[in-house]
């Protein structure tokens, strides 16, 4: 996995797992799982911290963010429209065109089979060349 550091020095890993400890709760515990179920699903992810303080995963792409709130942890796939969901995973953002998203609350078990094939649906979604518009 490639890194960049910030103008702070620290990688991106480095400030995802400084977000996670400075959390101490359970977003903090459930961001590290989610983080870690997207890791393993492709060797080839890599780490960003965005906006002024958001993970987010690439591969050929963005495949989706790590937002954390006062009562959820939110991963918003930035395709997600677009993916196959049979395990109905997400539960936000339904109405837009292109993201979708999942909102995990205190105490909610994380179907860690589901949401690996959703995160190797997104980048199978980015690896498809993309459609010259007719000329």
């Amino acid at each position: 996995m490639s890194e960049t550091k910030s103008e702070s020095g620290k990688t991106p890993s480095q400030l995802i797992d400084e977000r996670i400890e400075a959390l101490g709760d359970w977003r903090g515990d459930l961001l590290a799982r989610l983080r870690a179920t997207i890791l393993k699903a492709d060797s080839g992810i890599v780490e960003e911290w965005k906006w002024r303080g958001v993970p987010v995963w690439y591969r050929d792409g963005m495949i989706c963010t790590g937002e954390t709130y006062k009562s959820v942890v939110k991963m918003t796939f930035a395709k997600g429209a677009s993916l196959d969901d049979p395990s109905k995973l997400f539960n936000s953002s339904l109405d837009g065109n292109v993201r979708r998203a999942i909102d995990f609350h205190e105490g909610e078990q994380v179907d860690e089979v589901a949401l690996t094939a959703l995160i190797r649906g997104a980048i199978a979604l980015n690896q498809t060349p993309k459609k010259k518009p007719p000329a």
